[in-house]
């Protein structure tokens, strides 16, 4: 019962030793890329590339429907350059690429930066952005005794339930001042 022991562990050692390193070196591959949230497979283009620019695109601001304050942010639009399979770059509008900064799950912050991200169709990649952070401002939270007579009053919740969870984020253009 030994020997077959023996025979089973050491017949095609070498064999069983690379197939698990191989394995080893699979899993920490998959595991680094679930953690940095990439693909490990690089894409490659098919046809010809070409890099485009998009200038003075807007920055939206993504926070949750219940935050009824309207951050400001400091530049209101960015450049940004993407690149891509040149007939698909050829074909894309300044509309097609959402410029956003997420503001969701930040009560508050006293001259924040945030970075810039990117959402693009596929088989574009946003290859850079400037600037690549926006400065954000929070208007100062103010109860209606300290209200001037140019403001108005918030609203007050009603008991009409509501289409939009207010828990669901929601998308802000950064140009609008007021909901």
């Amino acid at each position: 019962m030994t020997s077959s022991l023996k025979d089973a562990v050491l017949k095609d050692f070498w064999l069983k030793l690379f197939s698990l390193a191989l394995a080893t070196l699979i899993w920490f591959t998959v595991n680094i890329a679930i953690q940095n949230q990439v693909s490990p497979v690089v894409s490659l283009p098919l046809g010809r590339t070409d890099i485009r620019t998009f200038s003075n695109l807007p920055v939206l601001v993504v926070s949750f429907a219940q935050d009824s304050r309207n951050a400001r942010i400091n530049p209101k639009e960015v450049e940004v350059t993407v690149e891509g399979e040149a007939k698909v770059i050829k074909s894309l509008y300044s509309r097609d690429i959402r410029v956003f900064v997420d503001l969701t799950g930040i009560e508050a912050a006293h001259d924040m930066r945030k970075r810039v991200e990117v959402s693009t169709p596929s088989g574009v990649n946003p290859v850079k952005v400037d600037p690549p952070e926006v400065q954000v401002i929070f208007p100062p939270r103010s109860d209606t005794s300290s209200l001037q007579d140019s403001e108005t009053p918030p609203l007050q919740p009603s008991n009409t339930p509501s289409l939009q969870d207010s828990k669901a984020p929601t998308l802000q253009h950064s140009a609008t001042s007021s909901l």
